[in-house]
């Protein structure tokens, strides 16, 4: 791996550093290490939401870093620290995320005497499945994840999210040549071919599974065995519990868990689709937290490698 910086999970200082990783294409993809210091017992990476940057999981990462976890935050190719110059005319696959980026972040982080967790957001609950070397992480907590299909959302934003797919996506992409997704504060802009490939999946009740030009990518998901848990919110209008099980349900040879969040009873406030990483959360990364610490199943691993 290509790194920007010399570092090592045990760096005393403690200090955040970025890190500069390349995909196995070559694309250089910006990541943020939060090491845990010489008493560090596990290793962590998070695999954000679609155009959320990896900045909004600074506080998370803090603190899974506080409790001796060091931990990876990244950018996916497109977005943040590792977009180019301009996205107009920058291609892509949306699985690139998942199986080039997230897949270089794995194998930089991964190390022989210790644990690797992955904690996904929305999307990085879908990239796990993708990963060409899922086998490494020794256990997966994902927030938010659902099939993406309006069908699963209520009345009212179902409405809201078919305009957006059908009107004002065309009109903006079509004069930018991207997705201008900041431009409704909706997180960062997105490159053409995340948007309309998010569009055409979102047709499908099981998202990408309905769509019969991805299938041959898909495999995957049947071959995980890492211990899962899906926790959604019950006022998350984009991912609903339904949403997740028809999603979830690809990863039939893992051992899967589901938890169904009431915000009210969490005492954390409303939650949303955003909210699992908001600060007022931190209970639900505590816990999110001691799941993964009891139920990692440690794979086999040839040695650390971090950047």
């Amino acid at each position: 791996m290509n790194a920007a910086f010399s570092i090592t999970a045990n760096d005393p200082s403690g200090r955040p550093r970025c890190v500069r990783l390349l995909a196995a294409d070559g694309y250089p993809v910006i990541a943020t290490l939060y090491p845990a210091g010489p008493a560090g017992t596990a290793r962590l990476l998070v695999a954000g939401a679609t155009g959320v940057p990896q900045s909004f999981y600074r506080r998370f990462a803090e603190h899974a870093c506080a409790r001796g976890i060091t931990t990876m935050t990244l950018d996916y190719r497109g977005i943040g620290l590792s977009r180019p110059a301009s996205l107009r005319g920058f291609r892509m696959d949306y699985r690139d995320w998942a199986r080039l980026d997230l897949a270089a972040a794995v194998e930089a982080l991964h190390a022989k005497d210790q644990p690797l967790y992955m904690v996904g957001h929305s999307y990085g609950g879908h990239a796990f499945g993708l990963l060409p070397n899922h086998a490494r992480v020794a256990a997966f907590y994902t927030f938010a994840t659902g099939a993406g299909w309006h069908g699963w959302m209520p009345p009212r934003e179902r409405a809201r999210v078919w305009l957006m797919w059908n009107m004002v996506g065309p009109v903006l992409t079509t004069a930018t040549g991207y997705l201008p997704w900041s431009r409704l504060g909706m997180g960062e802009d997105l490159p053409i071919d995340v948007y309309r490939q998010w569009k055409r999946w979102c047709q499908y009740p099981d998202y990408f599974f309905g769509d019969a030009s991805a299938r041959d990518s898909l495999t995957g998901f049947a071959q995980v065995r890492t211990p899962i848990m899906a926790a959604n919110a019950l006022d998350d209008l984009w991912a609903q519990p339904r949403s997740r099980d028809a999603f979830m349900a690809a990863y039939r040879g893992a051992p899967l868990s589901t938890l169904d969040i009431d915000p009210a009873a969490a005492g954390v406030g409303p939650i949303g689709h955003m909210g699992y990483f908001r600060a007022r959360a931190q209970p639900l990364w505590d816990a999110a937290l001691q799941w993964l610490d009891q139920n990692r199943v440690m794979p086999p691993a040839e040695g650390a490698r971090l950047p």
